[in-house]
């Protein structure tokens, strides 16, 4: 094939942030039509993209150039003193392209010392940093931001020449090259005269480029809009960063050659430099980091001595004692010291563990990997070391038997028939990948430990970039368009909620979208841009997990990014793109669970003196079944949604293997299919059991018939057909993605190894069609027994030990005063005690004192770290006696009038003083005579108050101080105002205490309860207006954001003008409201911890006072029923509340069964009632997944 005579060498890939807008892919794809042997990625300070970019360019075909266009600093890139005047000092670009692996690897070190030494508004080099490490790369002399070209512009002709000449010997060799571009600018056409003439005075040769920053000339709209998002600016804007040219596109090398035609040579340059640069990366192999290691081992011999006397550990923990040949025996002398957690001798014999280690190990080492293994169980051993709490384990890592003996897991594999197949696949060699959970606020020292132990330049986080999604896509673009907020917000929120959804999807699913983009230019331009900018990465961030550990400097690899907001170092490739230049990462992730599991066990040992193993729990317990029965589960793991709950109820939960079962399914596809309504009605013994196959019944009979999991279908595919465990796992991959033509020869393989085994083809076809479709919806087994392990320990930790579980339980959620209000609540429930802060009881966090929570001092605004401290310190010395005892006794410098406030408006000195307002009123008298005493003692004068004797001081302290008498307590109101400023919510009280039964009536949910309505669906919430923001639209309207709050939490509510006018006034009125509209749902990103739900919020329809609700009553009142629930004696029951209930509201019976029907009964008259809190409590009882709605 006959190649161009031109080639790209200055272009910005979406890669440069929120400034380019080209799509690798989409580029290679059009430089491979254009013929280029080449082109180039030059992204601003970074390669984020350069591995995505490699492996697709060598896969279309044209050679990949890596580079960047890198900041130099006018001085030195430490150097970050302001500049006096503006535009003085900025930092100048030039281009570097890599030659060869030396180029890149001085690449990856420039662009590391800039993030992390040179940063300065910008990533920055300097002259001496690049003279350092100028091998292996050309640089070209930039846009109009270069130096040469700014000082050409200017008229510095001289000093042009003499900047040109010092790039000119740093990159000797013609590594330099001066850059022209024909971008219509009459800026840049002075330059490029210029530019000819210093060229032919200096002998250094010219480049033609175009610094292409968009892929067709039409893209030029869009990257405009991209520059608004980047810089919060609209396009109406007129002092905005803007490109005065539509030119910068990714041209065709006929309009290049054109363009540069009086230049010719600087068009054969481009492929002069191409031809020059010949990088070559080695991709999938992989560099394992050293463990160190004792004197005459090696990795292999240590792993084996560590998994064997790491498996006789557990086992004598089982009751069996491990022989010094390597085999077992029963220990019969004694009873197993944990009887509880003993196999099932009918099913595993001692024996049984030494094989699967000696198999494990084998594969282990035969794929080089005991080196990773020992890594793990070492930064996990000194995890634990440090009273660090570790998880039980995380994935298909559970399935390992080595991973159990080395403790990196705490489930026994054998015990829950974990395969290890599912976690590393004896016939491919791939990498293992272990997560592990470390307590939420012990994963940095682990990180930092492992930095120590492998070098800090070995080890680092991994980058990870946020996308401009569907929903986001549109909000970003619809304000770069300076369009109305309450259009943008009402298109976003017709994409439906589905996971990873496209725009263009969106568009198919949802006809309003395609409707709009008809009727409405303002929308079709918006959904036009939105669609040309959608999937390109917003900004870069830290991974939540991933971190890197490498065999030697990581600059020797790849690049460093540091984020200048938290200062923290990473790679600049993401994740996969680490995996795949061969450096291994391990998953370190932060679990709050886990801290608040060692917070209750600790706080257990404090309160009771008693001591939980919490990974020896016993897991048959009856309590723990019952809580978890009962759906009583908020702040379990897992298992806290409303949906989580009612499967829970619906299950009733016996054993382990059931835990394991919810976990496994609670997600839509078994929900949707109707498996999980099966499970349960199989569970129960209302549906028979039928094994179409003797040899399914051992697989299948954990979970009654149902595959539930992925490790099952491998095992049917060993059983019945034959296949080895690797043709097991390559199995469950291709019914996972589904792949046509791998599923046609798996099906062939699974007939003829059916077939050998006698078993007839059309029970063989049967059994691999009902795993097909079981296998779509199947859950890794290994990730269920771990998650549920967790979900377990909680429940068991709120069931036997609620105080503590509880106030655990609030600490670990200080920041979000919308779960400690929902827990408080819980609290209540539960006849818990919430005792209000107290100076002289209140720990840092929620502590307990008997069978009562104390609030900490922590959760008090305005109350830091360092006052706690301090003010903990000075009560050492014995209990506060008064407030200026208090206050002579802290450091004013860490425990300011502010924080005095604080205190005194939450309660915290109520001990001290009862009257706030009193407090409040005085509070800088009380300073003033704190500090006077605090001088005397320093002077050594002795006070009145020195030889009084005990109690004495306080009296008369008092007496000094303003009379209290004269000053009226604070109201109801403003004590309970003042609680929710400093606490985020309400605690002594609550406004809507008293009204709390109309809630329950009128509302159809309560703020919490919106997370399991359906997006676009009605709600009425009843609450207080806690917030209320007025906004003036577009056209001159008013309108306002409310944040409404019940007993549970709070939801933003949007009021729309014509409603606004009309409801106003009470919304400024503090009285109970009822909100009733439309429910509206952006997709949240929870990672599994209590309590993550999607962030809801309500377009309002009506606004009315809960007064005027009781006034009208409703007339209709729906009960809405299980079918299973309904039996005869329930029925009965049921008609005597509702007659005992007498009134005129008219009654719906809605009766759900489980196969999606749905039949509505109109009650006869005299079974109408009056709606009342207390017949729904009833009913609930009752029938406990019954729910009730009045309208």
């Amino acid at each position: 094939m006959q190649h161009s005579k031109f080639v790209h060498l200055h272009l910005h890939t979406q890669y440069s942030l929120l400034d380019g807008a080209i799509r690798p892919k989409e580029l290679l794809a059009l430089a491979h039509d254009y013929k280029m042997p080449a082109v180039a990625m030059t992204d601003h300070g970074n390669i984020f993209g350069a591995v995505e970019f490699y492996e697709n360019a060598m896969k279309s075909g044209v050679k990949p150039i890596i580079g960047c266009e890198v900041y130099v600093a006018p001085g030195s890139m430490t150097d970050k003193t302001p500049p006096a005047r503006r535009g003085e000092g900025r930092a100048h670009h030039l281009v570097l392209l890599v030659k060869n692996i030396k180029g890149y690897t001085n690449l990856c070190k420039l662009l590391s010392g800039a993030y992390i030494d040179g940063f300065y508004y910008k990533p920055r080099v300097d002259k001496e940093f690049l003279k350092a490490h100028n091998e292996g790369l050309i640089a070209l002399s930039a846009c109009l931001q270069g130096e040469v070209s700014r000082l050409l512009f200017t008229g510095q002709e001289e000093s042009a020449e003499r900047v040109a000449l010092e790039f000119a010997e740093i990159f000797d060799n013609r590594r330099f090259f001066l850059e022209l571009q024909d971008n219509g600018m009459p800026e840049q056409d002075k330059v490029n005269t210029a530019m000819i003439e210093l060229a032919k005075k200096t002998g250094l040769p010219l480049v033609a480029t175009n610094d292409c920053h968009y892929l067709r000339k039409a893209d030029a709209r869009f990257q405009d809009i991209l520059l608004c998002i980047q810089t919060a600016k609209t396009v109406n804007d007129t002092n905005r960063m803007k490109f005065n040219t539509d030119q910068l596109y990714f041209k065709s090398p006929d309009e290049m050659i054109e363009a540069f035609k009086h230049v010719p040579e600087a068009i054969e340059n481009t492929i002069e430099i191409a031809e020059r640069c010949n990088l070559e990366l080695t991709l999938g192999v992989d560099h394992l980091p050293d463990f160190p290691l004792p004197e005459g081992e090696t990795v292999d011999s240590l792993l084996d001595e560590l998994a064997r006397d790491g498996l006789k550990t557990r086992l004598a923990a089982i009751g069996i004692e491990m022989t010094e040949e390597g085999g077992n025996r029963p220990v019969k002398e004694k009873k197993p010291t944990n009887a509880k957690n003993k196999p099932d001798e009918n099913d595993h014999s001692e024996w049984a563990y030494l094989d699967r280690l000696q198999k494990e190990l084998k594969v282990i080492k035969r794929m080089g990997f005991s080196g990773y293994f020992l890594i793990v169980s070492d930064f996990i051993d000194y995890a634990r070391s440090r009273d660090i709490p570790v998880g039980p384990g995380r994935g298909s890592a559970a399935g390992s038997l080595v991973a159990y003996t080395l403790g990196i897991t705490n489930i026994d594999p054998i015990r829950y028939n974990l395969l290890f197949e599912r976690f590393l696949n004896p016939d491919r060699i791939s990498l293992p990948d272990i997560d592990i959970d470390f307590c939420y606020e012990g994963r940095d020292e682990v990180i930092r430990y492992v930095g120590e132990k492998y070098g800090a330049e070995n080890v680092t986080q991994i980058i990870t970039f946020g996308q401009m999604k569907a929903k986001a896509v549109i909000r970003d673009v619809g304000r770069a368009l300076d369009m109305p907020y309450s259009d943008v917000d009402r298109i976003a929120k017709l994409v439906p909620n589905t996971l990873n959804i496209t725009l263009k999807d969106a568009i198919k699913e949802e006809p309003k979208l395609e409707e709009l983009r008809k009727n409405d230019v303002r929308v079709a331009e918006l959904l036009e841009a939105a669609l040309a900018l959608e999937g390109l990465p917003r900004h870069a961030s830290t991974h939540a997990a991933g971190v890197v550990i490498s065999n030697k400097p990581l600059v020797e690899y790849l690049p460093l990014y540091m984020g200048q907001k938290d200062n923290i170092v990473t790679t600049q490739f993401p994740m996969r793109d680490v995996e795949r230049i061969g450096l291994v990462k391990f998953d370190f992730l932060g679990i709050k669970t886990l801290t608040l599991i060692d917070k209750a066990v600790k706080t257990i040992k404090i309160n009771r003196g008693v001591e939980v193993d919490i990974n020896n729990i016993d897991l048959s317990d009856g309590e723990t079944y019952k809580l978890i029965g009962t759906g009583f589960t908020n702040g379990v793991f897992q298992l806290e949604s409303s949906g989580m709950k009612e499967l829970l109820i619906k299950l009733k939960p016996q054993t382990f293997e059931d835990m394991m079962a919810a976990v496994a399914l609670y997600r839509p596809g078994p929900l949707q299919s109707g498996m999980v309504d099966d499970y349960i009605k199989r569970k129960h013994g209302k549906t028979s059991i039928v094994y179409d196959r003797p040899e399914l019944e051992s697989i299948l009979e954990n979970t009654y018939g149902v595959m539930v999991y992925q490790e099952q279908v491998m095992e049917i595919s060993r059983t019945l057909a034959g296949f080895t465990p690797g043709e097991a796992d390559m199995l469950r991959k291709a019914m996972g993605k589904k792949d046509p033509t791998v599923m046609v020869d798996q099906r062939n393989r699974f007939l003829d190894g059916a077939k050998e085994k006698k078993i007839p083809k059309k029970t063989a076809e049967k059994i691999f069609d009902l795993m097909a479709k079981f296998a779509g919806y199947g859950f890794n087994k290994s990730h269920s027994a771990a998650y549920a392990m967790i979900a377990f320990q909680t429940a068991f930790l709120k069931a036997h030990y609620p105080v503590e579980f509880m106030a655990s339980l609030l600490s670990n959620n200080m920041g979000d005063a919308e779960k400690i209000m929902r827990y408080i609540t819980e609290c209540r429930t539960m006849e818990i005690e919430v005792a209000p802060p107290d100076m002289n009881e209140s720990q840092k966090d929620f502590s307990v004192s008997k069978e009562t929570i104390r609030f900490g001092l922590a959760a008090i605004k305005n109350v830091g770290a360092a006052a706690i401290e301090q003010m903990l310190i000075a009560r050492e010395e014995g209990p506060f006696k008064t407030v200026v005892d208090f206050l002579e006794r802290i450091d004013s410098r860490r425990v300011n009038k502010k924080v005095v406030e604080s205190l005194i408006k939450c309660g915290a000195l109520d001990s001290l003083e009862k009257n706030r307002a009193y407090l409040l009123s005085t509070i800088e008298s009380s300073i003033e005579l704190a500090q006077s005493r605090s001088r005397d003692r320093a002077m050594g004068q002795t006070s009145i108050f020195d030889v009084l004797p005990e109690g004495a001081e306080a009296a008369t302290t008092q007496m000094q101080m303003p009379g209290s008498a004269d000053i009226a307590e604070l109201t109801e109101h403003e004590l309970l105002t003042f609680e929710k400023e400093t606490l985020g919510f309400y605690i002594t009280s609550h406004p809507l205490e008293s009204c709390k039964r109309d809630l329950k009536i009128y509302s159809t949910a309560s703020t919490e309860g919106l997370g399991e309505v359906r997006s676009g669906s009605e709600a009425s919430v009843g609450g207080i207006v806690s917030q209320l923001r007025e906004t003036v639209t577009k056209k001159g309207a008013r309108m306002a954001f409310i944040q409404l709050e019940d007993l549970l939490g709070s939801v933003e509510v949007v009021v729309f003008s014509d409603l606004y006018k009309k409801c106003r006034e009470i919304l400024e009125s503090d009285m109970p409201l009822l909100v009733t509209g439309k429910v509206e749902r952006d997709s949240g990103g929870g990672r599994g911890e209590p309590g993550d739900t999607e962030q809801s919020k309500m377009i309002a329809s009506e606004i009315i006072l809960l007064d005027e609700a009781k006034r009208l009553r409703p007339k209709k009142t729906h009960i809405y029923a299980q079918a299973e629930e309904l039996s005869k004696e329930n029925l009965e029951q049921l008609k005597g509340l509702l007659v005992g209930s007498a009134g005129n509201s008219e009654v719906f019976l809605r009766i759900f069964y489980p196969d999606d029907r749905v039949v509505v009964i109109d009650l006869p008259d005299e079974l109408n009632i009056d709606p009342s809190s207390e017949l729904c409590d009833k009913i609930k009882e009752l029938m406990p997944a019954t729910t009730m709605r009045f309208l």
